[in-house]
C-alpha cells in the first residue's frame, strides 16, 4: 500500500528558511511524480511545486526562485527546500503523488492529478 510520510514543518520569521521531506513507502517502480501543495485556512489546496520521473520541476509562480524541489529516487523520499519565506507562504503542506505514470498530463500542479496524499506539515511563517 503506498503510503507519504511528511517530515519538517515548523515555525519561522519572515526571510527564514525551512525544509520538508516525504517519504513514498509500498512502492518500488521507477515510473511515478510528486508534488507538494499547501492549503492555507479558508483557502481552496495549491499546488506549490512537482517533479516527475525524469526530474523534471514546475513551480507556482508565487514560489519559483525561492523553494527548490528535489527527488532522491534510492530512498523514495522527496524534498522541499524553502528561503526567503513569507507570511502568505503559512498552510498545511502536502505531499502527493501518482504512480505508474512517468509524468503528469496536466501542469503537474492540479489536484487531481494525484491518488495519494500524505497528512500534511503545517508551515507558519511569522512577519
Amino acid at each position: 500500500q503506498v503510503q507519504l510520510v511528511e517530515s519538517g514543518g515548523g515555525s519561522v520569521q519572515a526571510g527564514g528558511s525551512l525544509g520538508l521531506s516525504c517519504v513514498l513507502s509500498g512502492y518500488s517502480y521507477s515510473n511515478y511524480y510528486m508534488a507538494w501543495f499547501r492549503q492555507a485556512p479558508g483557502k481552496e489546496r495549491e499546488g506549490v511545486a512537482a517533479i516527475d520521473s525524469n526530474d523534471r520541476t514546475t513551480y507556482a509562480d508565487s514560489v519559483q526562485g525561492r523553494f527548490t524541489l528535489s527527488k532522491d529516487n534510492g530512498q523514495m523520499t522527496l524534498y522541499l527546500q524553502m528561503n526567503n519565506l513569507k507570511p502568505e507562504d503559512t498552510a498545511m503542506y502536502y505531499c502527493a503523488a501518482q504512480m505508474y505514470r512517468w509524468t503528469w498530463y496536466k501542469d503537474g500542479l492540479s489536484r487531481n492529478e494525484y491518488s495519494y496524499w500524505g497528512q500534511g506539515t503545517q508551515v507558519t511563517v511569522s512577519s
